[in-house]
């Protein structure tokens, strides 16, 4: 891991939080990879879907920015255990849920992008 790669993946983690505050597609696009796997792991709601489907589901949903949601994310942990291979632990709320995010990227020679996002939610207490 260099101090480069560090601060592309910083940045990337950006993108990734306005695209979903923004249900944008296109942003969020440019930080997953063609062959993203999306898996949610809450109980009772467990899928895993490929980008297309995925980005059909964002495309659908009202953006959490056009709600009035506020942005509330955190970057808990960036990890590099290979020198191709980051690890990103986030928490992120939105559309009345807590999600914590598992984010696994690779950096496919055009940059890091999310190959697997794997995450569960809980539902915002009033």
């Amino acid at each position: 891991m260099t101090p480069a790669d560090f601060k592309a993946v910083s940045l990337l983690m950006e993108t990734y939080f306005e695209g979903l505050h923004q249900a944008d597609s296109a942003l969020l696009r440019r930080v997953f990879h063609p062959r993203l796997s999306y898996v949610c792991a809450t109980h009772g709601d467990e899928l895993c879907l490929d980008l297309e489907t995925y980005m059909e589901r964002v495309d659908s949903r009202e953006p959490p920015a056009k709600r009035g949601d506020p942005r509330e994310e955190h970057v808990l942990e960036i990890a590099f255990p290979g020198g191709r291979l980051a690890h990103v632990t986030a928490h992120m709320s939105m559309m009345g849920r807590a999600f914590l995010d598992v984010l696994t990227l690779v950096d496919d020679g055009s940059g890091w992008r999310i190959v697997t996002k794997v995450f569960t939610y809980v539902p915002l207490e009033d």
